[in-house]
């Protein structure tokens, strides 16, 4: 059984992903500082698989930490999660997001060459693309600038696993660029858990229908869209989780290489259309207002993801509506 480290483990997407791994047989051992999480979250991750998981309580740039983990279990593949990830944070505080979310990187890197693991699935993020020009946006599509210092974050990750790569390094790396991971677990034991008010939309919104938040402001109804609101590719958590399990087997099977991969749906849905399908699936009226759109925001970006389909042999299973029932149960859970 191959034991795999997870960075953030106890995150959102990471405690998602260490159902998958279990589930295809792999040994997953959880890293977290646990600045954006909840240890309670090993808890539920024991009700849902039936077993206990390895976790280390630590920071991703402490090499210390990481040496020991590497030395006391036989590690054959990481997955890096860990990281900051608000946009609207990072424009207001830059130096946080660089310092964090690229020294953890670089140390993990390093730790990984010392100790001979080559397996290593990167967290990325359709940000890359920018505003693509052509939709719906292929891993071919130029990398564009940055809208904010979270998204450069994660182009100049990428450019670092890709130049240790050149360098001779034995890593091989897959390049997961998510779109907009949303839902929770059909268990509503894990799902998505924001500090403070969310930034996400699908939070937001559940927490609006809970009574927790006042109104949902939609950020601007005058985009070039057939509704006027910002388009996403919007894909179910445990869908994008699954995708690691299947990241590590193209690895498997291709040897030493680098893939990018897009995980997406392939479609795109509006803001007003995610509204409209929570309101179905919880029956429940949303108080929401139009606002003025929001600075850095893209209009529209959705994946091409036949390459993921193809090569991964990975494709989105759950529907829109699937992932808004899911995330309005998790909420209830939460709430109860």
């Amino acid at each position: 059984m191959q034991k795999i480290l997870v960075t953030g483990g106890a995150g959102y997407i990471g405690s998602h992903t260490i159902v998958e791994l279990l589930s295809a047989g792999y040994e997953p051992v959880i890293i977290d500082n646990y600045s954006n999480s909840d240890k309670i979250v090993l808890e539920k991750l024991q009700k849902i698989t039936g077993q206990k998981i390895i976790a280390y309580e630590a920071d991703c740039s402490d090499v210390k930490a990481l040496r020991k983990i590497f030395s006391e279990q036989n590690i054959s593949g990481v997955i890096h999660f860990a990281a900051f990830k608000a946009v609207g944070e990072s424009v207001e505080k830059p130096l946080k997001y660089y310092d964090n979310n690229l020294i953890s990187l670089i140390r993990l890197l390093e730790v990984m060459n010392e100790f001979k693991v080559n397996n290593f699935v990167f967290s990325s993020s359709c940000t890359v693309y920018g505003q693509p020009d052509n939709l719906p946006v292929s891993e071919d599509a130029p990398v564009q600038q940055a809208n904010s210092p979270y998204g450069y974050t994660k182009q100049v990750s990428e450019q670092i696993i890709m130049d240790v790569i050149n360098s001779g390094s034995e890593i091989n790396a897959v390049l997961l660029r998510y779109f907009n991971p949303i839902g929770a677990h059909p268990s509503a034991l894990i799902g998505e858990l924001p500090l403070g008010v969310p930034n996400n939309l699908v939070p937001f919104i559940t927490q609006t229908a809970a009574g927790l938040r006042k109104e949902l402001t939609v950020f601007g109804d005058d985009y070039q869209t057939p509704d006027g609101t910002c388009i996403r590719d919007y894909i179910h958590v445990s869908d994008l989780a699954n995708a690691h399990v299947k990241a590590f087997e193209w690895i498997d099977n291709n040897g030493k290489s680098l893939g990018i991969f897009n995980i997406g749906t392939g479609q795109g849905a509006s803001v007003l259309e995610v509204i409209q399908s929570f309101e179905k699936e919880s029956g429940k009226k949303l108080n929401y207002k139009i606002g003025p759109r929001r600075p850095g925001d893209v209009e529209q970006i959705w994946a091409n993801a036949d390459k993921s389909n193809k090569e991964l042999g990975w494709k989105a299973k759950y529907t829109l509506d699937n992932a808004m029932l899911h995330a309005w149960k998790w909420q209830l859970a939460i709430d109860n």
